[in-house]
């Protein structure tokens, strides 16, 4: 029988995305790219074991903030932040399973934008965002900052997060997430890494105390 995708060439493997048996070839020229390929797949999953990290002539310039400093110590010392940030992100992903990398990258990147803004100026204005879907991320993202900010004001009777160390928490996440995808337009390889973070127990998803270090990765 054929490929359900080039109809030429014999097809030799099952795919979930067409519900239906594909060629090798078409299998990685559509993986990501026009297949919604979904994250349990082997062959996806054989595909990110092998994968290179992207050259920094594939990304674009400013995009990855670099005159923003964000040390190791930070990261250590803002730990619960990163994790706090990074379930925001899982949650916004589980509720719209229509999300990819390039969803997360884009409302981190207007984030970033945003509070660098306010960072340097005071004045806070919202950077525009393409989508409903993007936005909902950003919205997800700020009402975590939101609790974390009052969960210290419970505990410690202030808060001492400032927005720098919030805009060097987003840029951290930001890198992180152009260093994880593919690059590819419907890659989830960002957004799956996050997830892996936070496993499910019976009670339900980890809180991001029990997680620990492990978003900390070079």
């Amino acid at each position: 029988m054929s490929c359900e995708i080039c109809a030429l060439r014999k097809e030799k493997r099952f795919c979930p995305a067409v519900h239906g048996r594909i060629c090798p070839q078409c299998c990685g020229e559509q993986r990501e790219v026009t297949l919604d390929c979904p994250s349990e797949c082997p062959y996806l999953q054989q595909a990110r074991q092998h994968e290179k990290p992207r050259s920094a002539d594939q990304f674009e310039a400013g995009s990855l903030f670099l005159h923003i400093e964000v040390s190791e110590q930070f990261t250590y010392e803002r730990e619960h932040l990163l994790m706090g940030l990074s379930y925001a992100l899982v949650k916004a992903a589980q509720s719209d399973r229509s999300l990819n990398d390039r969803d997360l990258i884009a409302a981190l990147s207007a984030m970033c934008t945003s509070y660098e803004r306010l960072v340097n100026s005071g004045l806070h204005y919202e950077q525009p965002l393409t989508s409903a879907a993007r936005h909902a991320v950003a919205a997800q993202v700020e009402e975590m900052v939101k609790h974390y900010r009052e969960a210290e004001l419970k505990q410690l009777g202030y808060s001492n997060l400032r927005d720098p160390d919030v805009l060097k928490a987003l840029v951290f996440l930001l890198r992180l997430g152009h260093g994880r995808t593919s690059g590819r337009p419907k890659s989830r390889a960002f957004i799956d890494f996050l997830i892996a973070q936070f496993p499910e127990k019976e009670s339900g998803v980890i809180s991001p105390q029990e997680a620990g270090s492990r978003i900390i990765v070079p």
